[in-house]
């Protein structure tokens, strides 16, 4: 296979132009770029306002966007190309495969909150940083970056971390990219540069290389500040992340950082260093099976709305993950069921867009890139806004109203006490086009034990259960019957986290005079179970790397 050359950070090889590769796939290019002007909208655009930012025709976005939809990595919604949580599953195949989050987020969220400040781990992407771990903390001014965010090196307390080991080639490319964008306008993820800032990334990067720590001070924006350490490998004493505390002006100034923050910082990157040289072995996950099928079949259902050869080339990126973070050809192409040609134009693609590199034994590895592709506005999706899409698809297809509840009250020491205390609160609603309909507002407080979504949530506490909650439990979904409000009939079922926990539940409401009990179960159970089924699977893959946090 020929090599090619990554762009630079402020490049943007999303055309199929002069410098594209002669077996690069056209359409894997288009729509990676679609992908990309989605996620500097903040994961939302119409159609019309794709054509514009990708200079493509109106048939070809309308084509990509199906084919992104089928995928389920878009949702269309009127106008709107809105990017879904199952997009995220690109960015979860790097995070897998890298390992370094999995490691060392549970070192970085103790020390965020041991020292109430926000804690973040970040690698190098050519002569930028991208966060793959962001520990905030819940202040009204607090830290806004999101895991996936791309920085300019010499904005940044990890930048000059970096830098100190870069060789000749890769200081010329800084430097080409300083001259081409002085403002820093291919980073939408900080302010434009300050005119004023000094000019000394090469004295900081020397600095950082003699001390084993570097400084913001308001680089980024006024009133920022961060100090980073290097978290090495083991053996090869490389620099596998760094790790950064942050805080404003009016908690500590850059130098206080140093003197009282990082000190503790270096005792955790210690503990972090650690866990590196004692962490086993990976153990590689099943591989994805059935994609080349499943895009054939697509292909002869939808016809031309469906851009074969892009589904697949986004799929080679879902073949690499944990224990699998370097993959040869043949590897890619038995993980995908894609034949060798495809998988390598494929993978040509790729090199070309950035988000694959390949090293000496010709095995191809994925790119902090590949964060680039939607992870960044998905990556602080709350719960309740993964749910509403589907809570709205759900009440326009009973013809009811649906709504989502987490438990807030008090679980007390006994089944009884814990039911009498507990409360549930909305989170998400959707309501039927109806002129009797169920309106509770998000937000609305209520008992938990004469509501259906109360009792699902109170079923999954610990321990044993009065027979009522019992047989919720067992059966798997709670039904109430007027005991909130008289002519009020309805049915929940939990929603569940990647560990099978209950965190939610989502019910359907309706009047008792339209559904009976035996049509609730008969006719809306289905329909509900298989709403939060997709709300669980986009949970699952939002949650994998990030926390889906309730409102």
């Amino acid at each position: 296979m020929p090599a090619h050359t990554a762009p630079d950070a402020t490049t943007d090889a999303t055309s199929d132009g002069p410098g594209t590769p002669a077996e690069a796939v056209a359409p894997l290019v288009r729509g990676v770029g679609l992908i990309r002007r989605l996620t500097e909208a903040q994961g939302t655009l119409s159609a019309s306002g794709l054509e514009r930012a990708t200079g493509l025709a109106r048939s070809t976005v309308d084509r990509i966007t199906a084919t992104l939809a089928r995928m389920g990595y878009v949702r269309l919604d009127g106008r709107d190309v809105i990017l879904t949580p199952r997009v995220m599953e690109l960015g979860n195949a790097y995070l897998s495969a890298l390992r370094l989050p999995a490691l060392l987020d549970a070192r970085a969220d103790a020390l965020a909150d041991d020292l109430d400040e926000s804690v973040s781990l970040a690698v190098a992407d050519l002569d930028g940083i991208r966060f793959i771990h962001q520990a905030t903390r819940r202040r009204a001014m607090s830290l806004s970056f999101r895991i996936g965010d791309l920085l300019p090196a010499e904005r940044t307390a990890p930048g000059p971390l970096f830098a100190a080991h870069w060789t000749d080639a890769e200081w010329e490319r800084w430097r080409r990219r300083r001259a081409q964008d002085p403002s820093d306008a291919a980073f939408p993820a900080v302010p434009a540069r300050n005119p004023s800032l000094p000019d000394d990334f090469e004295r900081r990067a020397g600095q950082a290389r003699r001390d084993g720590w570097a400084v913001d001070d308001q680089m980024i924006e006024p009133g920022l500040v961060a100090v980073s350490v290097p978290v090495r490998e083991s053996g090869t004493g490389r620099v596998a992340c760094v790790a950064s505390v942050v805080s404003h002006t009016s908690r500590h100034s850059a130098h206080d950082l140093v003197e009282t923050l990082l000190p503790p910082l270096r005792t955790a990157v210690a503990a972090m260093e650690a866990d590196l040289r004692t962490a086993p072995p990976p153990q590689a996950g099943p591989a994805p099976a059935g994609l080349a099928t499943w895009t054939t079949a697509s292909k002869h259902e939808l016809g031309r709305d469906f851009v074969e050869s892009l589904a697949r080339g986004l799929t080679v990126l879902t073949a690499f993950g944990e224990g699998r973070p370097s993959l040869t050809l043949t590897q890619v192409a038995q993980a995908t069921g894609l034949t060798r040609a495809t998988a390598r134009r494929a993978l040509i693609t790729h090199e070309h867009l950035g988000l694959v590199s390949t090293g000496e034994d010709r095995a191809f590895t994925l790119t902090p890139r590949v964060l680039d592709l939607g992870f960044p506005p998905l990556s602080r999706l709350t719960l309740a806004a993964l749910a509403e899409p589907h809570l709205r698809e759900l009440a326009g297809r009973v013809g009811e109203s649906a709504a989502m509840a987490v438990l807030v009250g008090a679980r007390g020491a006994g089944p009884d006490t814990a039911t009498e205390a507990a409360e549930i609160q909305y989170t998400a609603a959707a309501t039927a086009g109806r002129v009797l309909t169920v309106r509770i507002a998000v937000g609305t407080r209520l008992p938990a034990g004469p509501t259906s979504l109360g009792r699902v949530l109170l079923a999954d506490a610990p321990g044993p259960l009065p027979p009522a909650l019992a047989q919720v439990r067992a059966q798997g979904y709670a039904l109430a019957d007027e005991e909130l409000e008289s002519g009020l009939r309805s049915v929940a079922v939990p929603v569940r986290d990647r560990a099978g926990r209950t965190v939610a539940a989502v019910n359907i409401a309706t009047h008792a005079a339209r559904r009976s009990l035996a049509d609730c179960v008969s006719d809306l159970l289905p329909e509900l179970r298989a709403t939060a089924d997709r709300i669980q699977t986009d949970l699952h893959t939002a949650a994998h790397f990030t926390h889906a946090e309730r409102p």
